[in-house]
């Protein structure tokens, strides 16, 4: 009985030991800023408190939905190398896919050193209402740059769906064309990805783009992820990544044969879960896990 009683206290230290190895090994607590303290612009609709949107079965997924205080979580890597990206889940401008399309893909550019700020915009909602959440939330970035470590011309994006589609037309539109007047600063993102992007064409149809894509010389470097048999058709990507090369702007495209739509983190079984690593190559291609390379 001694010996036993032994043996589980010595098994519970080592449980311990190895908890505390981990968390210290880890990035620090993420931290959550509100965009707008004295409340968002806009017509903002009074949509009751926040919630999740639970579904029966589950099927593992993390809906938020009636957010009206849009807040961005900072997820900070032990070793920040400088870049940072801002991720914005889909969920069709009505709700956010904020696990698998949010807190997991911070998670992953932290262990490759890349600083992740996790945006948490307003749904349901106009579409102008997110984009002044995502300029705003660029705006904070850069605006506390120095304390978080980061390197102000290595800030890009990243979304999925209707975020992939906030996150272009954040990037086209960063060229003082704010949403909102109280966007005071609207800096434009070095780069981004769009994964599986939503409204490029027409739902249904195989194109052409819809008109407020609008592609110059001064679009930001684009990264590219779809699946061939994603009902958002892929050829809204395909487009897309032929008005870059029209523009001569870098653009890296990966059309999975197999994947569907939403699969953002999830692992499919396919090759298109290896999307993440592709991601990490190209940026690292354009030198911006490099410190002083975006300089």
């Amino acid at each position: 009985m001694l010996r036993q009683s032994a043996i589980s206290q010595f098994v519970f230290v080592c449980l311990g030991i190895g908890l505390a190895a981990c968390r210290g090994s880890g990035a620090s607590e993420p931290t959550v800023l509100d965009l707008w303290p004295d409340g968002p612009p806009g017509a903002t609709t009074d949509v009751g408190p926040e919630r999740e949107i639970k579904r029966d079965p589950p099927d593992g997924v993390v809906r938020l939905t009636d957010v009206s205080q849009p807040q961005i979580t900072v997820y900070r890597p032990k070793q920040p190398n400088g870049a940072a990206v801002l991720v914005c889940p889909g969920g069709g401008y009505k709700i956010l896919a904020y696990e698998h399309e949010g807190t997991q893909v911070c998670e992953f550019f932290n262990q490759h050193g890349v600083t992740a700020i996790l945006l948490k915009y307003r749904v349901p909602a106009p579409r102008d209402l997110p984009l002044q959440d995502a300029q705003r939330a660029l705006g904070l970035i850069h605006d506390h740059a120095d304390e978080w470590g980061i390197d102000r011309s290595r800030i890009g994006m990243l979304g999925f769906s209707a975020g992939g589609h906030l996150t272009l037309m954040t990037c086209l539109k960063s060229d003082g064309q704010q949403a909102g007047a109280e966007a005071a600063t609207n800096p434009a993102p070095a780069f981004a990805t769009l994964v599986y992007p939503a409204y490029l064409v027409a739902r249904g149809t195989e194109g052409p783009l819809v008109d407020e894509v609008v592609v110059t010389e001064k679009s930001p470097p684009l990264c590219l992820v779809h699946a061939a048999d994603d009902p958002w058709s892929s050829s809204g990507s395909a487009l897309l990544a032929v008005e870059y090369k029209k523009h001569k702007i870098p653009c890296e495209v990966h059309i999975y044969a197999k994947g569907g739509h939403g699969f953002g983190m999830k692992q499919t079984g396919f090759p298109v879960d290896s999307w993440p690593d592709r991601v990490i190559e190209w940026m690292d291609s354009l030198g911006l896990l490099t410190a002083g390379a975006g300089n």
